[in-house]
């Protein structure tokens, strides 16, 4: 039963007008996944995510950290010591949502000789039909 006054909405991913579909992007993204990947093994300062997650420039992170915050996905605490630092970390929200990120990255690490194998023959078939 549901609260008084409250109504059920349904979100469908596949309607461009779905709020859905910002979270999802900053989830799936490739800066998205690989900042919730890096933030499993625990809490993280800024700088520490940035060697981590190699090739993200300081700009990209800021911003995805942002979006991801702002998302639910983690908590950005301030730490009391002197001078700024800041320890971001999984939300209860994002502990959810990094199984289902790491179950895919396993996924696709586990397969990419099938991956590779599969851009090979594309790559071959269309040198084929371009000359």
């Amino acid at each position: 039963m549901e609260p008084q006054g409250s109504h059920r909405v349904e979100y469908d991913v596949f309607s461009s007008a779905c709020p859905s579909r910002p979270t999802l992007e900053h989830v799936t993204g490739r800066w998205g996944t690989l900042t919730l990947g890096a933030l499993e093994a625990g809490p993280l300062r800024f700088n520490t995510l940035l060697r981590r997650v190699d090739g993200i420039s300081q700009k990209m992170l800021a911003q995805t950290l942002q979006a991801l915050v702002r998302d639910g996905f983690v908590h950005r605490e301030n730490l009391s010591t002197v001078g700024l630092h800041v320890e971001y970390r999984l939300t209860a929200l994002g502990n959810d949502t990094v199984a289902q990120v790491s179950r895919l990255i396993d996924l696709l690490e586990s397969r990419m000789p099938e991956v590779l194998a599969a851009q090979r023959r594309y790559d071959r078939a269309e040198a084929v039909t371009t000359q």
